[in-house]
C-alpha cells in the first residue's frame, strides 16, 4: 500500500492503522511525484492518496495514474479535507475508488482499505488493440497503419496517437484537459485550442469515419462504435 501524505504526523497515523491488524503494509511518500514514481517502479495494491499536496495535486495525480496502462487498475482511496459535494464528485468521476474526508475514523480507515482490497482487481487496465475495424475505418496498431474506405491515411505521430486514445476510450466522453495529458503528455504549454485544432485535421484526414468522433458540447470529445463495423483485439 502507498500513503500519499505531506503532513508527517497523519501520515504515521493513517500508517499505524492499516498496519495495525497485520494484513497490510504500508509506504509513505510526501509529494504527487515521489508518488507516480513509487508506482511507477514498485505498483502497489493500494493507494491512499490526499489531495492537497504541493506542487502536484491528488486530483492530477489520480488523473495520470488512470491514464497509464501500468496503473490504471490500482484501487485509489481519495483522502481530503475537501468535503464539498462537487469535491467528492470530481475525484470519483476522476477514477477514485472511495472518497474519505478529514478528520475521519482511523478504524474506518482500515475497515475501507481492507474493502477495497477485497473488490476483483484489474490488474493490468484494459488490452490496447492491435486492429480496430469499423465500416470505413481500420487501423492497425502494431503496424501503425490507418485506412479509410479501403485507401491509406498519413497521420502524424500526434494524430496517430490521438486516434488511439480515442479509440481505446470509445464511448466515453474525453476532456480537452484529458487529451493534453494523455497525448501532449501534460505540456503546459500546448493551449486546449491546440486539440481542437489536431481533432479537426484528424477528422478530415478519416474522412467518413471522421463523423466518429463526436463533439460533447461544453466537455470535449467522444469516439463512438460504428454500428457497421466491428472492432478485434489481440
Amino acid at each position: 500500500m502507498l500513503i500519499v501524505e505531506d503532513e508527517r504526523d497523519i501520515a504515521e497515523l493513517m500508517k499505524h492503522a492499516v498496519e495495525r491488524g497485520g494484513d497490510m503494509e504500508a509506504e509513505i511518500v510526501p509529494t504527487g511525484a515521489l508518488a507516480l514514481e513509487a508506482v511507477r517502479e514498485q505498483p502497489p495494491g493500494l493507494i491512499l492518496l490526499d489531495l492537497n499536496l504541493p506542487f502536484l495535486d491528488g486530483v492530477e495525480v489520480c488523473r495520470i495514474l488512470r491514464s497509464r496502462p501500468e496503473s490504471r487498475g490500482i484501487p485509489i482511496i481519495m483522502v481530503t479535507a475537501r468535503s464539498g459535494e462537487s469535491d467528492r464528485v470530481a475525484g470519483l468521476d476522476t477514477g477514485a475508488d472511495d472518497y474519505i474526508t478529514k478528520p475521519f475514523s482511523l478504524r474506518e480507515l482500515a475497515a475501507r482499505a481492507r474493502a477495497v482490497l477485497r473488490r476483483p482487481r484489474e490488474v493490468s487496465g484494459p488490452e490496447e488493440p492491435a486492429v480496430y475495424k469499423g465500416r470505413n475505418l481500420v487501423v492497425d496498431f502494431d503496424a501503425v497503419a490507418v485506412t479509410v474506405s479501403g485507401r491509406p491515411a498519413r497521420l502524424t505521430r500526434r494524430e496517430f496517437e490521438l486516434l488511439r486514445f480515442f479509440v481505446e476510450n470509445r464511448n466515453r466522453v474525453l476532456t480537452r484537459d484529458r487529451l493534453l495529458e494523455r497525448v501532449w503528455q501534460l505540456d503546459r504549454q500546448v493551449d486546449t485550442r491546440s486539440v481542437d485544432v489536431h481533432v479537426g485535421r484528424l477528422r478530415a484526414k478519416l474522412g467518413p469515419a471522421g463523423r466518429q468522433i463526436e463533439t460533447v458540447v461544453g466537455m470535449g470529445y467522444r469516439f463512438v462504435e460504428d454500428p457497421a463495423g466491428s472492432q478485434e483485439t489481440g
